[in-house]
């Protein structure tokens, strides 16, 4: 038997998938890197930093899209998927903290279900700003970044599909639930020991 042609077949095949999975790994890791990076810039006031890294990113992340396109268990892989929600986080992250309108799935060119698990990463950064602002006796800014973090878990928790459709959102949504429950008795209890320091600076 000549197996040649097949062996050439299979193997060309498993070659070009291969190529395509390392291609996918290596963005992957670089979009997560970047991303976390521009998070941090973010939390420093580093915007104009930020904003270059988020761009950096999302080259990336097309780069990586249109590469893996003829290969869709590896554009799918959960590496993939991760590198895509943290650069949909960092998107996020900057518009919540903007106050600007929130970019879609399609303005990131995001699919949804990393888009949504990012969304709810997101605030716990700014559950963090908050914390920040407290420290630094903000309380209207610290109260309308709460706001914003209900709002989120309000939509979150609305999305009532299965797991395996969403990325494991509900996950995300109870863990979203969690930290939006502890920044509220945070900012009570800073709020009620600025009434009563107020108020005894007030006799």
């Amino acid at each position: 038997m000549d197996l040649e042609p097949l062996s050439q077949a299979v193997r060309e095949d498993l070659d070009a998938t291969f190529k395509a999975r390392e291609i996918g790994l290596t963005n992957s890791r670089k979009i997560i890197r970047s991303s976390a990076n521009a998070i941090r810039s973010l939390h420093r006031g580093e915007a104009e930093k930020a904003g270059g890294l988020m761009d950096d990113a999302g080259a990336l992340l097309r780069e990586t899209v249109a590469a893996l396109e003829g290969h869709p268990r590896i554009l799918h892989a959960g590496f993939v998927s991760d590198a895509a929600k943290e650069y949909a986080e960092a998107r996020l992250t900057a518009a919540l903290g903007d106050g600007a309108p929130l970019p879609l799935p399609a303005d990131l060119g995001v699919e949804t279900a990393p888009y949504l698990n990012g969304l709810g990463e997101a605030v716990g950064e700014m559950r963090r700003r908050m914390l920040d602002l407290l420290r630094h006796e903000h309380l209207g800014e610290a109260e309308e970044t709460l706001a914003k973090m209900e709002a989120v878990l309000d939509l979150l928790a609305d999305l009532d599909y299965p797991d395996g459709m969403t990325g494991g959102l509900r996950r995300t949504t109870d863990v979203t639930r969690a930290l939006v429950e502890r920044s509220r008795s945070d900012l009570t209890t800073t709020m009620i020991q600025e009434r009563l320091r107020a108020s005894l600076e007030g006799r």
